[in-house]
């Protein structure tokens, strides 16, 4: 996932929970003891509750009918070191803010997962000895907020470091062993094929370790999508993936399998629509996945203008609509009818193109921040670079800010 916007063995099949089903059941410091379904942790969407002005989730659960959030990022220090922090600056082991929020939700009747990775920073498993002392830090987290529910997003850049993914994925099958219940999904990069090559090494990993996952998910965004039918496309080349890899036939592959979409503007100019999300949810609930969420709540609200000028941003989704209306897709999800509204979101203008910044120089020197334009796209350096082409690896060093 975007900042803008990451023991059963490898042949057991874990059932999709119906509503109503309970998992988990542990305590924690506000007191709730009482699990929600396992339906509703697969559609639970992302939520930074410290960062990217975090919208009222009370709010939310009124207007939409949702019950569950997948709160983001636990990252390891920013200074280094074996513990968890919230983006690697709140430590844990003192955060009241998080659980206040926690608190209103569980008051309200709902209920939390946690992610931990997530697009950019430092991840415990990159920092931690090994997958037991990884496995320590996360479980720290697990007793603070008494959590049912778990999310590994590995992705960029921790996934492609092999002793980082072993760690996780350890870590991951001591927390599934130690915590019987607990709910948990691994989320990383989805690509046209299904996932890229260090998705699929991260599946290899697990399958070593004997760890299956309640779902592996897939983020088709930022990799050259277009609206839903791109996406399913995606979801169906990933189903075939988990086959391969596991041995599962077609059906417990979808059991297994979970999407992560991001609602409107996609960091690199796609755009998802209500309407999108409809075809991929119908998609999701006809082959009996396990898993549909998104990124984020907090992008879930009209920016003004609705285009944002046709940028991306981390606090709306630059796409018409009502407050919330994503959110009411993993509500249909869990099974849940949501709310009706009444506003009529006004259309969305055609994005006004950009201009071109100064073109990329083989020979020039480039550091993060700074801006070229290449093949008709601007792009953006992530770190220092020379003579690297803009866009010739997926993975390389320039993000691609859309067409100009």
């Amino acid at each position: 996932m975007r900042p803008l916007r990451a023991c059963l063995g490898a042949a057991a099949a874990v059932t999709l929970a119906a509503a109503g089903t309970t998992a988990l059941v542990a305590s924690n410091a506000s007191g709730a003891t009482t699990a929600l379904s396992n339906r509703w942790y697969a559609a639970a969407p992302y939520l930074m509750p410290l960062d990217n002005n975090p919208p009222d989730a009370a709010a939310i659960m009124d207007a939409s009918g949702l019950k569950a959030f997948q709160l983001a990022f636990v990252l390891a220090p920013n200074g280094g070191g074996c513990s968890p922090t919230w983006g690697g600056t709140a430590a844990v082991s003192s955060d009241t803010a998080v659980q206040s929020v926690i608190n209103t939700i569980r008051a309200k009747g709902g209920d939390v997962s946690v992610s931990i990775g997530g697009y950019g920073g430092t991840k415990l498993g990159q920092t931690c000895a090994d997958a037991a002392s990884t496995a320590a830090a996360y479980q720290q987290v697990i007793t603070k907020y008494g959590l049912h529910a778990i999310d590994f997003d590995l992705e960029e850049p921790e996934y492609e470091n092999t002793a980082a993914i072993k760690n996780e994925i350890g870590a991951a099958k001591i927390l599934q062993q130690n915590n019987p219940g607990l709910y948990v999904s691994v989320t990383t990069a989805g690509t046209a094929d299904g996932t890229g090559w260090f998705g699929k090494q991260m599946l290899l990993e697990a399958k070593s370790q004997g760890f299956t996952p309640n779902n592996f998910s897939i983020m088709p965004f930022d990799g050259g999508f277009s609206g839903a039918a791109s996406q399913t496309s995606a979801l169906t080349n990933f189903n075939a993936i988990l086959q391969s890899t596991f041995g599962w036939d077609q059906a417990t592959a979808y059991a297994h399998e979970g999407f992560s979409g991001m609602n409107g503007r996609s960091d690199t100019g796609e755009y998802f629509t209500q309407a999108d999300f409809q075809t991929v949810l119908d998609y999701a609930t006809s082959h009996n996945m396990d898993r549909f969420t998104f990124w984020s709540l907090n992008r879930d609200r009209q920016c003004t203008p609705v285009d944002n000028n046709g940028t991306t941003s981390g606090t709306c989704s630059s796409v018409a609509q009502s407050a919330w209306d994503f959110a009411k897709y993993s509500v249909k999800f869990a099974g849940v009818t949501p709310p009706t509204t009444t506003p009529t979101p006004t259309p969305t203008p055609t994005p006004t193109p950009t201009s071109c910044k100064t073109a990329w120089s083989a020979t020039a020197v480039y550091t993060a921040g700074n801006e070229v334009s290449y093949n008709s796209h601007n792009w953006k350096a992530k770190w220092w670079t020379q003579n690297e082409v803009p866009g010739a690896s997926e993975w390389g060093p320039w993000q691609d800010e859309g067409a100009c």
